[in-house]
């Protein structure tokens, strides 16, 4: 039986005193966190959720979060992970999409998730920590966890690509085990007595497994932060004698612009940092240790490969701006347009093979194929090179894909809302240099012939339509959009003035 929420009940088992979640005044020990996800459990069954069926989680960095993510393993559901800031159209997409028969979501963003659920006709919980306790008061503890497979689908994180419709990303009970082993085992070396800081989204494959399911099943505390602050950071850093920091760039940065105000002691316990979801500049990497005192590891993966697949590994050799080596069970390769692999330090695509590579999409058996060969080798999109000793480094991103404040954003998916406005003929989509986020959203628009429109107007238009990561914060008018021999525009060449900030 490989059910992922076995986990926990061992860990109940083992460590059944020790603090588990633990979010400002509110903690949860192992037993108490088992408990409440045995009676989650059997809230779905009563509901009708058979194992298999889709059930979403639209909740921030709560305790409530885990609880409910558990609840739904051991029911033996399919946890759906969602953005809490996904405005209607977006939660509607996600339900529909996986068919997902009830959803949990936070009070604070009722309007678009219960906009979205009654759209589909999904079951909505409105849930917040102490809600959560109220609903699932009384019910009995689901007996054991629903007997899963390794094969059998856990999660579907919907991811997007360059056609801009997401696509339903199906991790599996043993590639989501088997990921967050490796990472606690060696990458982190994580351990009981370690306390982990839950700041990285829980919705995201990085915090979902580097964070919650590596602390769960080693028996490890997690410190968690609804939103990420900076100075809140670190004061919970010193409160709970936080040992594992866990961030993207801009989060390291975002902690350098407050490393004066903070005693070397307030930081004291952090024995490692480790960075993803976008590539750390080096010049960060540097200040930060000096600031802090502490190494960061760099590391590499998607949603498709449950995340990790290489990593600066500790205890070994490092280098900045290298995205690390394969870790245990995953193999790396850099491969041509005819998928031949190339030279030492040629750039090329870089490909995953091994456990913690996607089942595929979700009923997606095209894009499945499209993605990973009959040898298993998922094609990431991401052009890299390795040098002679083996490390990997990305050299350019996906196609097209922008990374705000490591957040993937898909131009397409944008353009397609500049469409909906009645007076725009033409939109791109594309990245700004930005120091903070590494890139911010901005869109080249054409009008329709005849029409006028205030460029305010139409940032407004599309930040009412998309989560706030997503809209362009610049939009400029141009009379034309270059375009190549068969009418695809081409992004990249085109005039982006002097913009000033919305």
């Amino acid at each position: 039986m490989s059910n992922l929420s076995l986990n926990l009940v061992v860990s109940a088992k083992d460590f059944g005193d020790r603090i588990a979640l633990r979010c400002d005044d509110r903690a949860l020990t192992f037993t108490e966190f088992d408990s409440a996800a045995a009676r989650v459990a059997t809230l779905l069954e009563q509901a009708g959720i058979d194992p298999g069926d889709r059930v979403a989680v639209m909740l921030p960095n709560t305790p409530a979060f885990a609880v409910v993510f558990y609840g739904i393993l051991r029911r033996g559901a399919v946890a759906v992970p969602m953005n809490p800031l996904f405005k209607a159209r977006e939660v509607e997409f996600c339900l529909a999409n996986t068919s997902a028969k009830a959803m949990f979501a936070a009070p604070a963003f009722a309007e678009d998730a219960t906009a979205g659920a009654a759209a589909t006709g999904t079951t909505c919980w409105l849930v917040d920590d102490a809600a959560l306790t109220e609903l699932i008061a009384g019910l009995p503890a689901q007996d054991y966890p629903v007997e899963r497979t390794e094969s059998d689908t856990a999660v579907i994180l919907h991811t997007s690509g360059t056609t801009g419709k997401p696509k339903g990303a199906e991790l599996t009970h043993g590639g989501l085990a088997r990921n967050a082993d490796v990472t606690a085992r060696t990458l982190i070396e994580i351990g009981p007595d370690d306390v982990l800081m839950g700041c990285l989204p829980l919705f995201h494959i990085f915090g979902l497994t580097c964070g919650l399911n590596t602390a769960v099943q080693m028996g490890a505390a997690m410190s968690l932060v609804p939103r990420f602050d900076p100075r809140t950071v670190l004061e919970v850093i010193e409160r709970d004698a936080v040992t594992v920091f866990l961030g993207v760039p801009t989060m390291y940065s975002a902690l350098l612009s407050v490393a004066p105000e903070t005693t070397p002691a307030a930081t004291a316990t952090l024995r490692v940092c480790v960075s993803g979801g976008a590539s750390l500049p080096v010049q960060v990497l540097n200040d930060f240790e000096r600031a802090f005192d502490c190494a960061i590891l760099e590391g590499y993966g998607l949603s498709e490969t449950s995340p990790v697949a290489s990593f600066n590994h500790p205890n070994q050799p490092r280098k900045a701006g290298s995205i690390g080596t394969p870790v245990e069970g995953v193999r790396m390769r850099v491969v041509d347009g005819d998928g031949a692999e190339v030279p030492t330090g040629e750039p090329g695509e870089i490909q995953i093979a091994g456990h913690n590579v996607m089942k595929g999409y979700w009923n997606l058996p095209e894009a499945t194929a499209g993605s990973i060969d009959r040898d298993g080798w998922f094609s990431t999109g991401d052009v890299g090179k390795v040098d002679e000793d083996g490390f990997y480094y990305i050299v350019d991103r996906k196609k097209d894909m922008i990374i705000r404040g490591g957040f993937n954003v898909y131009p397409r998916e944008i353009e397609e809302v500049f469409y909906e406005h009645p007076a725009v003929a033409e939109a791109a989509v594309v990245g700004l240099p930005h120091d903070s986020l590494g890139e911010e959203i901005g869109a080249a628009v054409v009008l329709k012939p005849g029409a006028q429109v205030q460029t305010d107007e139409l940032v407004e238009f599309v930040k009412a339509r998309v989560a706030a990561y997503k809209y362009a914060r610049h939009v400029w008018v141009l009379d034309s959009l270059p375009k190549g021999p068969t009418g695809k525009i081409l992004r990249r060449e085109i005039t982006i003035p002097t913009l000033e900030s919305n």
